[in-house]
């Protein structure tokens, strides 16, 4: 008989949903700066990069379901997404401003929000957070931080903080 199996350990679904949220946000990313479409950009991640070594580099397995969700919702609600992240973000910063990146981690975050109310606000935000920490060093985490907590409270009227935020 032989010991327990000396293999990496099960992976728990939330890890497999922040994977699925990072590749939505640098396939957003592709799609924005390269011009890439939906189907081709789907179906890249599927068979090259979810859970594949890419250039020495092994992206973790994500939950390929919740994946196309957040790129196809993201795709298909742009049009809604867009005004309310405008909404939320402060005068002297509107959304073209931003870098793509960080359009593409607002737009899954308020995806999220808007649309997947069985997941809690504060995971949502969260993982969001960690995502722009990944990409950014500076200021980059704490908006998106502020403008997902914002949109919370509209669209779900809770927010991850406490108290009233003044407007």
């Amino acid at each position: 008989m032989t010991g327990p199996e000396e293999t990496n350990p099960p992976v728990r679904q939330a890890n497999k949903r922040g994977a699925a949220r990072l590749a939505a946000v640098q396939a957003l990313y592709q799609m924005d700066v390269a011009g890439s479409g939906l189907l081709e950009i789907t179906a890249e991640y599927e068979a090259f990069r979810l859970g594949k070594e890419v250039d020495g580099a092994l992206y973790r397995e994500a939950d390929a379901q919740w994946f196309r969700a957040i790129l196809a919702g993201v795709v298909e609600k742009q049009k809604t997404l867009d005004p309310i992240i405008r909404q939320a973000l402060t005068e002297d910063w509107p959304l073209s401003r931003l870098d793509s990146t960080l359009r593409a981690i607002l737009r899954a975050g308020t995806y999220e929000l808007m649309m997947r109310a069985d997941v809690p606000v504060a995971v949502i935000v969260s993982e969001y957070v960690d995502i722009a920490k990944a990409f950014y060093e500076e200021d980059e985490p704490k908006l998106v931080n502020a403008v997902l907590d914002r949109i919370s409270r509209r669209v779900r009227g809770e927010g991850r903080g406490r108290g009233k935020e003044a407007s």
